[in-house]
């Protein structure tokens, strides 16, 4: 227990007294205290990729610039099409080309076919037409495929945004060539963010068996995770081990960089607590308004620890089930409390 710093006993009217006159307390109560290591996060889009030319040719169009915000399917580049659509033009003028020759095979097959049952052609002109209509077969399938790939290639004309989000950096310029590979546009969706965070490799073990993690703001405001996938490797040169969250409300007040607090708890032990508002606070005394036998309040000095909410840890002076006196600034004048503290 802590020494007794000051003993007081109040007579007359009580301030810090309900309207009964009785003294507004609070036991001290123990129950467990969470140890949490706080880190910082940074929040990332789950969604960022850097879109690029899948043909040759010559930007023509670039509706949008860097910061612009694009829906799902908005046109973001347009190159000249006018090579790809002659290979298209070319490649379905060789699929009618295919398609006649495969109808005259068929008619051909069709006529030997007939007199081949009655027995008036041979077997090898029966043949050659079987022959002939396959290979017009395969000659249709292989102008289909050069049709399918033409029109493939043109449509790589047409650049689209593959899902909705903010433009963050051009690789090219209108009027600028472009080859197969070459980036185009880099972007990245606000619809999906999570929070990445470093632990370090004492509490990497207990975090993963844990999994529990609180991230905050920096004005206190709690945000809502979702999975956690922890990574099965450290970082080289700072030995750290990366926790990775879902954020489940991006709500349009989150963006890619913002950084916030990420709570991990690290340990859990029993302590006592008293409200916060039980403690008098002069120059370097720390100490509470303590019940007596007689009900009377005396001070007492005490060594707080760790606050929680509208709750303080109490190290040293206090037991369990002991009363504090709640608002103590109110039980005796402070110029009074500054005088006896100092005897």
């Amino acid at each position: 227990m802590g020494a007794i710093v000051l003993g007081l006993i109040c007579s007359g009217p009580v301030l810090g007294a309900d309207t009964s006159g009785q003294l507004q307390t609070a036991p001290v109560a123990r129950s467990e205290l969470q140890e949490t290591l706080v880190l910082d996060g940074v929040i990332e889009a789950v969604q960022q990729s850097t879109v690029s030319a899948q043909t040759s040719g010559t930007v023509q169009q670039l509706p949008f610039d860097v910061d612009d915000s694009v829906a799902a399917g908005d046109l973001i580049v347009q190159l000249d099409s006018s090579e790809q659509r002659a290979r298209l033009n070319q490649a379905q003028a060789g699929r009618d080309e295919a398609r006649a020759t495969l109808d005259d095979a068929q008619q051909q097959f069709d006529r030997i076919e007939s007199i081949h049952e009655r027995g008036l052609v041979s077997r090898q002109e029966f043949d050659s037409a079987r022959n002939n209509l396959a290979g017009a077969k395969a000659r249709l399938e292989r102008a289909e495929a050069s049709l399918a790939e033409a029109q493939e290639q043109l449509g790589y004309t047409r650049i689209v945004a593959p899902y909705g989000g903010i433009l963050t950096e051009r690789h090219v310029e209108l009027g600028e060539s472009v080859s197969p590979g070459q980036p185009l546009l880099s972007g990245l969706s606000l619809e999906q963010l999570r929070v990445v965070v470093d632990l370090p490799q004492q509490y990497a073990d207990l975090a993963r068996r844990d999994r529990q993690a609180k991230v905050t703001l920096g004005d206190g405001r709690v945000l809502e995770t979702g999975d956690m996938t922890f990574y099965p490797y450290a970082n080289p040169e700072t030995h750290t081990f990366r926790l990775r969250m879902r954020l489940n409300e991006p709500n349009g007040s989150l963006f890619p960089g913002m950084l916030v607090k990420v709570g991990v708890p690290v340990a859990a032990r029993e302590v006592l607590w008293i409200p916060a508002s039980s403690l008098v606070r002069r120059s370097e005394l720390r100490a509470v308004f303590v019940l007596d036998e007689q009900g009377r309040p005396r001070l007492r000095q005490v060594r707080t620890g760790a606050q929680q909410g509208d709750r303080l840890e109490v190290l040293a002076g206090l037991s369990e089930g002991e009363q504090v006196v709640i608002y103590p600034d109110e039980l005796v004048g402070s110029d009074r409390l500054n005088k006896e503290a100092g005897n």
